[in-house]
Formats: C-alpha cells, structure tokens, sequence
C-alpha cells in the first residue's frame, strides 16, 4: 500500500471514529501531508473532497494539467467564465457527499473556498480538523522522523557556524547572514535567523537588526530552515567573552526549567503539565513573570503545528509527536535566555534531535 493510500486510509477511519462525512482541504501543509503535495494556491477554488466512498478534486481548469503529474485522483474542473458551482456540485455526487451532514474543514484554507462549500450542503455541521487530519499529522512516521532529524542536524552545524563568526563590532545581521549562508550551502532554505544581542535578546521574537555586537553580550541565536519539506528549529545562547552579570545563574534556571520539562513529558501526559513543569522552575526561582511565551510548539511540514505546550493545552502527548522544548526568562533592558530542543517522544521519553549541548559558548575577543 502506498503512503498515500495507507493516510486515506487512516483519515477515513479517523472520520468514521468522529462521523465524520465529508473532509475538505485547500491546497496548503494538510494536503501535501496528505498527498505529498498540493496545487498552486491562489484565489480559485481548489478543494480536495474525501468522503466514504472516495475522493475527488474541485480543481480550476488552469491548475489541471499541472497537478496531473502528480496525482491520479479525480478532478472536477472548471473554468473563469464559467465559474465553480456545477463542479463542485458534480464532485460532491462523485463521491456520494451531496447530503453530507458533518463536514471538516481545513482551518488554513481560504474563507472564500469554505463558504463555497457550505453552500453547496444542506445545512452541514462543521468543525475544523483538530480530531481527523490534524491528530494523524501530530504522530510522525519514520520517514518523517529522518526528515526532521536530518534538518536538526543542519542546524547544529550552521549554530557552530554561528559561533565561529561571533567578534566585537560585527552585526547581528552580518551574524544572522553567516547563518543563511550556511544553510543554503547545505541546500537549506533559510525560515528565520533571529539574532538577538544584549538588551535586544529580552525581545523573545527580535527583529535581528544593525546592533554591533559588544565584549559582555548575551546573544540569543534562533534560527531554522527548511529542506526535502521539513524545517529546523533550534536556540542557544552565547556570549562575547565575559558574561554580563547575573548571567550564570539565570541559565542555569533555564537549564532546569528544560530538564523538568523533558522529565514530565511521557506518552499519556497532557501538554499542560510538561508547560508546568518548566514554568514551576522559573516561577520558584522568582523569575515567573518573565516567561512570556509556552514552553513549545509542534513541529513537522509546518514550523509550528500541534501539539503546543501551552498552560492550558488538554492534547494528551503520545509516541511519534515532535516538538518543542523552550522555556525562556527575558529581563527587560538587559538580555533575554531561550533554550530549544525539538524533541520526539518515546515510549520513555522525549528524544532530542540537536546534538549540541546547551552550554553558552564563550566567544574570545
């Protein structure tokens, strides 16, 4: 069975669990999760339908010869002049979907693309894809998992690029493009190259900018890229020669907030309780008040997915979720620490894919 018959074959269970009648997806990451891949985005509407009884596109007739080469499901087109409504009402009875009572649609897509179908049914409920597409996206398979590795171990490399380049007077531009340039070199395309130096790293998501980097700076380094369709994510700490004061024992706080949130990370626990765990450490320590953001984020086709390691999330972790480990205590007017594993859970426990330990490294001047 081939990869895509096998996720039809899941999501269609998924459906029958939720009764589920009709799931519909724009182009965007849960198509090409889906399919492996997904048509040119753009104001057309282009819908994948999958019901029971099969599956069938609404595709615009200026997207169909393109998208052949990559799939050999059905397409209902249409064209400019003629517009939508008939395709789509001929691709719903393709599938056996006129009278589709409970619909799921793709969150990402277009508003216009969903009103379109909604039209189209007799008074559907829907819901979003929390309990079909998005659950089955959030357990990695093991081509995933090597994927997603494969990029962590990039980034591992472009940070110690990173860590090289560091001197006085350089920029944190100049420092984030030592960083792109390294990921394009290894045939990566860079998603971000946050460079954060001294009172700038107490912005959790600084706009990396001109600064010239000074002997005593904290320098937060966030950086991720993308390749074969799956991206890196990654932050650590460094500073230029003598650490600013303080600086010691705030990341060892840091450190301990990540340690109490790999330990309480399990299959079967909720999302909540690992955020509580690392914020339980940063709150005790007094410093709760600048933990300004969860403790983390799902990551897969997209940077940021589900799960998210939020103070309220109730999502139940289990085997084969990737994501996030990164709590941070950002002091205002002085520097900020983050430290980042992206990690995937095991039946023991959270595996981490860097292979960098967290220690700040120590730039000589």
């Amino acid at each position: 069975m081939s990869d895509v018959a096998k996720r039809l074959e899941n999501l269609r269970a998924k459906m029958r669990e939720t009764e589920t009648d009709l799931v519909a997806l724009g182009p965007g990451s849960h198509m090409q999760w889906l399919l492996g891949f997904h048509p040119h985005p753009d104001e057309r509407p282009c819908l994948l339908l999958v019901s029971q009884a099969g599956e069938t596109f609404l595709m615009p007739v200026l997207n169909a010869e393109g998208t052949r080469e990559d799939t050999d499901i059905s397409f209902h087109c249409w064209s400019d002049d003629e517009g939508p409504d008939t395709a789509m009402e001929a691709a719903l009875s393709a599938i056996s979907a006129k009278n589709a009572k409970s619909v799921v649609l793709d969150e990402t897509m277009r508003a216009d693309f969903a009103l379109l179908l909604l039209g189209a049914l007799p008074q559907p409920r829907h819901a979003f894809t929390a309990e079909t597409v998005g659950a089955l996206r959030m357990r990695k398979d093991e081509d995933e998992y090597s994927l997603i590795k494969m990029n962590a171990g990039i980034a591992d490399d472009a940070m110690q690029k990173a860590f090289a380049a560091i001197k006085p007077g350089m920029s944190e531009k100049e420092l984030a493009g030592v960083i792109r340039a390294y990921f394009a070199s290894a045939g990566a395309v860079t998603q971000f190259s946050i460079v954060g130096s001294a009172a700038n790293g107490a912005f959790p998501h600084h706009q990396t900018g001109d600064r010239k980097l000074q002997e005593g700076d904290a320098i937060v380094i966030d950086i991720g890229a993308r390749k074969q369709g799956f991206p890196s994510d990654i932050t650590r700490m460094a500073v230029v020669g003598r650490p600013p004061e303080g600086y010691g024992q705030i990341h060892t706080i840091v450190e301990n907030a990540v340690r109490a949130a790999m330990a309480a990370a399990r299959p079967g626990v909720k999302a909540k309780d690992v955020d509580a765990a690392a914020r339980k450490v940063i709150t005790d320590a007094g410093y709760g008040e600048y933990f300004v953001h969860r403790t983390g984020h799902g990551l897969g086709i997209d940077g940021h997915e589900p799960p998210y390691i939020t103070a309220t999330s109730e999502t139940v972790l289990e085997e084969g979720m990737v994501f996030s480990i990164e709590p941070g205590i950002y002091l205002p007017g002085r520097f900020g620490i983050r430290l980042e594993e992206i990690v995937i859970l095991r039946a023991h426990g959270p595996e981490i894919l860097s292979s960098l330990p967290r220690d700040v490294h120590v730039a000589e001047v």
